[in-house]
């Protein structure tokens, strides 16, 4: 799962929001002219701008036009995580997962990816789907609500969801498939994921 979490970071690209001065910042990373992006964004992430703060988080952590630095990477992308931007809560769940830069810890990383796949991440909720179908991070094991967040993170287009919802759902019940079905149905990104579900607790 470690190397599964790296790679995903190093899919990063950044989008392009509609914010004045960005734009730039985020062309140049995308181009791979790095030292013009981090021109760019770092005034605008001293300034507060969470998209700024998550490139340069990324740029930091990749080391990509500055050293690797995972401290400074977890400095600036806990300041956007804070901020709600669901990309940099992603990747501090991620490092408190692997424990870079901070002390591993699996119930800080289950809180971020919870923060990230309530916005409807992803990436975020396909991995807080293993933490509950392996019951890690202090979740109970639950494999009704693994496969409502793969049901999820599947119709986001995420391949892995789907691989691991296709193997879950050959040991849940007929019962757990539909609970898992309307879970997912009834859920509204922005609002609270379900902690447990009735029938697939373990």
């Amino acid at each position: 799962m470690k190397k599964l979490i790296i790679t995903l970071l190093m899919l990063c690209v950044i989008q392009l929001p509609a914010r004045a001065g960005f734009v730039e910042g985020a062309s140049a990373y995308n181009n791979k002219n790095y030292a013009l992006a981090y021109k760019e964004i770092l005034p605008l992430a001293k300034t507060g701008n969470p998209d700024a703060q998550h490139l340069l988080g990324l740029m930091y952590y990749m080391g990509r036009g500055l050293p690797q630095d995972y401290k400074q990477a977890m400095f600036w992308h806990r300041k956007a995580a804070e901020q709600g931007k669901a990309d940099a809560q992603y990747v501090v769940g991620a490092m408190y997962y692997t424990g870079n830069a901070v002390l591993q810890d699996h119930k800080q990383a289950v809180g971020w990816f919870r923060k990230a796949a309530e916005q409807n991440h992803a990436e975020a909720q396909q991995v807080l789907g293993l933490m509950y179908r392996y019951h890690m991070g202090g979740v109970q094991q639950d494999n009704v609500i693994a496969y409502m967040l793969w049901n999820l993170a599947a119709a986001n287009g995420n391949a892995n969801a789907a691989d691991q919802r296709a193997a879950v759902v050959r040991k849940m019940t007929h019962e757990q498939v539909e609970e898992g079905q309307a879970l997912s149905a009834k859920w509204k990104p922005g609002t609270p994921l379900p902690r447990q579900s009735k029938t697939g607790a373990g």
